[in-house]
């Protein structure tokens, strides 16, 4: 079994990752028009040539069950995550217009990107991380319909057309491809190129996410909403990571999916939901508070879940 160092210094680099974009933006090299651009090459370019890099020739994804299950499970695990956090905001004593629906949101939308792939990479291979990917299409469903209905109000044609993005088509191209055994035939040239852009999307993003959360540093106290903050904690990472690994070990899933739920088991908040929450009328403050409350406390318990996960589910 992986034991907790091991695992400490595998997210170690993740977290001094984000710390660097902090760094940046503090110093001025990095500002938040630098920050638009480069969130949209990572979205646009770089992320999906680590796509087609993962899932092109990647034979975990010629089982229909990692087509079919990932993207499921992906949805499930959101759409749960808003509702446990939309009944604890309750309790809590928030309520619509104070926080409640940006409260949910964020703590419902768990960090499926930046950090997960590096793990799931170095722990589990190429084949379960191409898995990743496919899983996450679930994620942005649930984001972008359900999530944004409830923390905006929006429409459903809205929240479907959000899902039509790069990264989804990326995706639904490669699993086509890989399916039509075309991996075979690519070029080593092109799949030195795609693997060299993609290697860049994971730390720049890390970078420009690191830049997101420093904009909320210059009044630190207010970071720490003393029962907003433990609320969320126990919510993100004590209650959904217990059922995560429930659901990885009785359910009749492939084993690169549950690898995957052990992993995801162990996320904090992702970051997305302040610019989601600024964007749509939310609370941006409420999701910054979760956010950074969880992914703090994160860098010492996400060793402690996955190896925990590693034991209870059998890997």
């Amino acid at each position: 079994m992986t034991n907790y160092s091991t695992l400490l210094a595998l997210i170690a680099p993740v977290f001094a990752t984000i710390g660097v974009g902090m760094f940046a933006r503090w110093r001025g090299w990095l500002n938040q028009n630098a920050e638009n651009s480069l969130l949209k090459l990572v979205v646009n370019v770089l992320f999906p040539c680590l796509v087609l890099r993962s899932v092109i020739g990647n034979h975990s994804l010629l089982e229909p069950a990692n087509i079919l299950w990932p993207p499921l499970v992906g949805f499930g695990a959101i759409v749960a995550g808003f509702w446990f956090g939309f009944y604890g905001g309750r309790l809590l004593g928030l309520k619509r217009g104070s926080g409640l629906r940006t409260f949910a949101f964020a703590v419902g939308i768990f960090n499926y990107g930046y950090i997960p792939i590096p793990l799931v990479e170095r722990l589990f291979g190429a084949g379960t991380l191409g898995v990743l990917f496919v899983h996450n299409i679930g994620c942005e469903l649930a984001i972008w319909t359900v999530g944004v209905i409830m923390v905006a109000g929006a429409s459903w044609r809205d929240g479907w057309r959000r899902i039509i993005n790069a990264p989804a088509i990326t995706i639904a191209v490669a699993v086509t491809l890989n399916f039509a055994g075309v991996g075979q035939i690519v070029p080593v040239p092109l799949l030195n190129a795609l693997g060299s852009l993609g290697n860049c999307a994971v730390p720049l993003g890390l970078v420009v996410a690191g830049g997101t959360l420093f904009e909320y540093l210059g009044q630190p106290r207010q970071l720490f909403h003393g029962r907003v903050v433990s609320t969320a904690l126990l919510l993100r990472l004590g209650l959904m990571p217990a059922l995560f690994l429930v659901a990885a070990r009785w359910l009749p899933l492939p084993l690169e999916l549950k690898q995957i739920m052990v992993v995801q088991a162990a996320m904090p908040a992702g970051v997305s939901p302040i610019l989601l929450a600024r964007h749509f009328g939310g609370q941006p403050l409420t999701a910054a508070q979760v956010i950074f409350g969880t992914t703090v406390v994160a860098l010492l318990v996400i060793p402690w879940w996955i190896r925990l996960g590693f034991a209870w589910v059998g890997l």
